[in-house]
């Protein structure tokens, strides 16, 4: 049996009244995780700095595509999975790679674009079972209708 991680999207209202998706891998929100990781790694700017995608904000299209991995060619084979602090996914990303097999979906080579110097090589991986991933998918696409 594989080890997998849990993921859960949170789908909340920010100010102004947009709604956001925050990935949560382990019931912690992946801005707290990343938060963690940056501000131990005496990366700068860091902490505060991310925030979940909002989707009316941009065309991604429907979510469970976009966590798939293959909604946005913007960053080539990355996929952002946070943007900016101020709810555009385009100031600030956090980009990784999702990889989808028939068994696991994994989320791993993390990246800033804007600083392309820092290492996040221990930063996850994240390895979801397949099921409990497209569950979750699919409970974030009845939390946007």
């Amino acid at each position: 049996m594989l080890a997998a991680d849990h993921l859960a999207f949170l789908v909340r209202e920010r100010p102004g009244g947009l709604l956001e998706v925050l990935p949560q891998v382990e019931g912690v929100e992946l801005t707290t995780l990343i938060d963690a990781y940056e501000l131990g790694a005496g990366m700068d700017p860091a902490g505060g700095v991310y925030g979940g995608l909002v989707p009316s904000s941009y065309r991604f299209g429907a979510m469970d595509r976009h966590f798939r991995g293959g909604s946005t060619e913007t960053f080539g084979p990355a996929t952002p999975v946070l943007g900016g602090e101020c709810g555009d996914w385009q100031c600030w990303p956090l980009l990784c790679r999702i990889g989808v097999t028939d068994d696991v979906v994994t989320w791993d080579e993390f990246a800033q674009p804007y600083r392309p110097a820092r290492d996040y090589g221990r930063f996850g991986p994240f390895r979801f079972t397949r099921d409990m991933y497209e569950d979750a998918l699919a409970d974030l696409a009845l939390s946007l209708t």
